[in-house]
């Protein structure tokens, strides 16, 4: 049997597991050893790479984000910033819904995480909008897809693993990541308003100036995080690994001597929460630098790129790039796609003359779309878990958001200078 057929027969095994719900760590795994087996690449290799993976200061960042949502919840500033963008926003009919997906865009600001943002916020404001006289799956629809700029507007756990990945700037790619972010929360809002202007739904409250003053004041821990993280990076003080230091570091005190809803007896628990999630993402990072070193030698990233670039167009090439991500992104989570893809696609893009911090974004973005993209939709899923409504009742009401994130998808991907531009005001590109 040749080496072809067995490293096929390997990956249709690797495939079953995924499918029957194998942890998509122990599917990359079995990968990686059964194929270094076949082409005799020594499996001491593989250990050291593992290790080595991971010792890089950037990465320092992703657990450290990760901390500061679980932190910025457990301190109640994630619900005092929903309630300043309810106070903005109530007085248009779907005021609430506009609302919520604003909140997952503040609370992106700061966390970095998609599933962190639809979960903090559904949790927040699912109840509000199902009182408010929503239609309780559309409700769940709505924060499933907000939570989707959760891995655009910056800081950006995955843009972090990106710029690991392919040798990128990180703080390049966060300023990137801030226009076509803010494009996707406006299209999303703006969905939200035509669909319940045509339902009727939502509850519409008096514009107050005295409502949203007060509301913005209790709400200004929220924007000092935000405040943090964006000026230290972009400013040059920090570095992201830095910034998200000094931002735990200030969510630790605001919850605990400021909003007083953080315990010291529970800050253990966070911290076991968020060691959690880094606990799972970590081991997966490390294990696909195997995965591309065996990519590499067995020349799939070399077949799928002259297969590719045999398209000939430029704007065929990038298309074929883009329908590629999409469909990975409906049956894998974000982050073992940009592990498996973006190596891969991103010297395939760059030969078709699109700059390399423009298809991080488009490439992400994509990646972003697929989280609201049956049959996987890992948010359809959280927000599934945490309302208690059917998967396949939010798929229907979230189609509307999935067909205004792809159009702004498209004009981000065709229209560089909405990813470029604040890096050429800056002079970084």
């Amino acid at each position: 049997m040749t080496d072809g057929m067995l490293i096929t027969l390997i990956s249709l095994g690797v495939t079953f597991f995924f499918i029957i719900g194998v942890p998509i760590f122990l599917v990359i795994g079995f990968w990686v050893v059964g194929v270094s087996l076949v082409i005799d690449f020594t499996l001491a290799n593989v250990g050291v790479t593992l290790f080595e993976g991971l010792s890089f200061f950037g990465l320092l960042a992703l657990p450290l984000f990760i901390m500061t949502g679980d932190l910025i919840n457990a301190a109640g500033i994630a619900k005092r910033l929903s309630d300043f963008a309810y106070s903005c926003l109530g007085f248009i009919r779907g005021g609430l819904g506009m609302a919520s997906i604003s909140a997952c865009g503040m609370f992106a600001a700061i966390s970095g995480s998609n599933s962190g943002t639809t979960a903090t916020i559904g949790s927040i404001m699912h109840p509000e909008m199902t009182k408010g006289g929503y239609d309780k799956t559309f409700a769940a629809a709505t924060i499933a897809a907000g939570g989707t700029v959760g891995i655009i507007i910056p800081p950006s756990i995955i843009f972090i693993v990106y710029g690991f990945l392919l040798n990128l700037p990180i703080s390049e790619l966060f300023i990137a990541g801030m226009l076509p972010g803010l494009a996707m929360v406006v299209a999303m809002m703006f969905t939200c308003y035509l669909i319940s202007r045509k339902n009727g739904w939502g509850h519409i409250i008096k514009w107050e100036p005295k409502r949203i003053m007060r509301t913005g004041l209790r709400a200004y821990l929220g924007f000092v995080a935000i405040f943090i993280v964006v000026y230290g990076i972009y400013s040059g003080l920090f570095s992201p690994t830095e910034a998200a230091s000094v931002t735990v570091g200030f969510s630790v005190i605001a919850g605990l001597f400021i909003t007083r809803e953080i315990k010291f007896k529970s800050l253990p628990k966070i911290l076991m929460r968020s060691g959690h999630i880094t606990g799972m993402l970590a081991p997966l990072i490390a294990v696909s630098v195997v995965m591309q070193q065996i990519l590499s030698l067995i020349g799939a990233g070399e077949w799928i790129g002259s297969l590719i670039t045999g398209l000939g167009d430029p704007t065929i090439i990038l298309l074929a790039c883009m329908l590629l991500v999409l469909a990975a992104g409906t049956v894998l989570e974000s982050l073992p796609n940009t592990i498996i893809l973006a190596p891969i696609l991103a010297p395939i893009a760059y030969t078709a003359g699109v700059d390399p911090i423009h298809f991080a974004v488009i490439f992400l973005v994509g990646d972003a779309i697929g989280f609201i993209t049956p049959p996987y939709g890992l948010n359809l899923y959280v927000a599934s878990g945490i309302t208690g409504i059917p998967y396949f009742s939010i798929v229907k009401h979230v189609l509307p958001y999935l067909l205004a994130l792809t159009i702004v998808w498209i004009i981000i991907a065709f229209w560089p200078p909405l990813s470029l531009v604040l890096l050429q005001f800056a002079g970084l590109s």
